[in-house]
């Protein structure tokens, strides 16, 4: 038997109408006027999403079940089943630094007073540890909060960190290949695709590296931000480089903004250092690698220093593979998205049981490793974004023991892309040594 709070503020197909009481029941899809609507996902359907025996369906929600014009959606309002606290529940025992004081005090102030905000911070500015006071404060007072990623590897970091800083508050982590099932818990940590199950659910959003892929680009899971949080709800947008849409509503006065333009050590961003290496996938699909790159990976291995080798395509990463094999080079690992094993790879990287590994731009953001040095190869492929190749720079020197490293791109053309991301590290440096910034 169903138990009701699975169903508070969300939407939910069952087989049959379970007996419970305040369950509202609605058709999954809906016709309004001429046209049929998904109420999950809230997407207009086409003509060719309907079958031969005259059922519709959505294809656009598709990833999170099947659903059809014979199914219903059942929900339970929000109750808000969470006591008020007598004292704040963060056990989180790290001080902030000025910087991250007065940032956090903004993101509080806007909290309180309701606004949809963005909190623009450099790459290893803290921007997890800056939003702790406001969700404290959110947590202490009885609401229920979701924090969302589009990636499953940000969650997956962020999940653990989250139990230790608030071990009094339950939480529940909702991913697409996940094992457990749902629980009403008062924060939830998910994938942004998640959020399409709730409806009117949460008194707060937050909306880690919101920027990213596929949130940036689809419509649909930035509506799913709006249905989830309560009328009397709002979001905070946590990111180092957004796109041109929240800068335009920054702009417009349609977003509250809170910027900090150094990392929470103090130290400035590392630049990229860009090498011209001609016709190095010529050179790689013929079994190796250019030899500029291979002596700078030898000098890594001698300094015991871990790396990223980022490539364009999944295609690449067997190339490489192959290459660095040949060339007697052990120890590390290629990952993807679609790898089944993607999770226990960058957690055995975390645990410094591999010294590298060579990935493609999913491990762009999100994921942090220690000491790391980074490799980009074929960085004027345009799947490096602008944003991308500023978000894979930030993966080192995030440790305030080793706030320096290496970042390397080695491409045939010095494009625009790559000038416009030196560019944007320049101008966070140039910000962050008015406040005090150190190489």
């Amino acid at each position: 038997m169903i138990e009701d709070d699975v169903l508070f503020g969300r939407q939910v197909p069952l087989e049959g109408p379970p007996q419970l009481p305040n369950v509202v029941a609605q058709p999954a899809i809906k016709r309004v006027g001429q046209r049929q609507q998904c109420q999950r996902c809230w997407q207009w359907l086409r003509p060719q999403d309907q079958l031969p025996n005259g059922t519709w369906y959505c294809r656009q929600c598709l990833q999170m079940g099947r659903l059809t014009s014979q199914h219903k959606l059942y929900t339970i309002s929000e109750p808000n089943r969470f006591s008020m606290l007598a004292k704040s529940p963060l056990t989180w025992s790290g001080q902030l630094s000025a910087q991250q004081r007065t940032a956090a005090q903004d993101v509080m102030t806007q909290m309180r007073a309701q606004h949809n905000h963005l909190l623009w911070a450099v790459t290893g500015a803290g921007k997890t540890e800056i939003v702790y006071p406001a969700l404290a404060w959110a947590l202490q007072r009885g609401w229920q909060v979701a924090w969302a990623s589009p990636r499953v590897d940000v969650c997956l970091e962020l999940a653990p960190r989250l139990r230790q800083a608030f071990q009094a508050i339950t939480q529940t982590v909702l991913y697409g290949d996940q094992l457990e099932p749902y629980r009403y818990c008062q924060l939830t940590i998910c994938t942004t695709h998640q959020l399409l199950r709730f409806k009117a659910a949460f008194d707060w959003v937050i909306v880690d590296e919101v920027d990213a892929f596929p949130l940036a680009m689809s419509p649909l899971l930035q509506e799913a931000i709006q249905h989830a949080q309560k009328a009397s709800g709002s979001h905070l947008y946590l990111t180092a480089t957004p796109d041109e849409r929240l800068q335009r509503q920054v702009a417009r006065h349609q977003l509250t903004v809170t910027y900090v333009p150094l990392r929470y050590h103090g130290h400035l961003l590392p630049q990229i250092q860009v090498q011209v290496t001609w016709q190095w996938r010529r050179r790689l699909q013929r079994r190796g690698l250019p030899a500029v790159v291979l002596r700078q990976i030898q000098h890594f291995l001698t300094e015991r220093r871990p790396f990223l080798i980022f490539v364009p395509h999944v295609a690449d990463l067997v190339l490489v593979e192959r290459a660095l094999k040949l060339a007697g080079i052990s120890g590390g690992a290629t990952v993807h998205a679609s790898d089944p094993e993607r999770q226990t790879k960058v957690q055995a990287m975390r645990d410094q049981q591999l010294t590298f590994l060579v990935t493609t731009t999913i491990l762009e953001r999100g994921v942090t490793f220690p000491g790391i040095a980074v490799l980009i190869l074929g960085g004027d492929d345009p799947i490096f974004s602008t944003a991308a190749l500023v978000q894979i720079a930030g993966r080192v020197g995030r440790s305030s023991q080793d706030p320096t490293g290496s970042v390397i791109c080695y491409c045939q053309t010095h494009t625009q892309t790559i000038r416009a991301a030196r560019g944007m590290i320049a101008r966070l440096n140039w910000q962050g040594r008015r406040q005090g910034g150190q190489p």
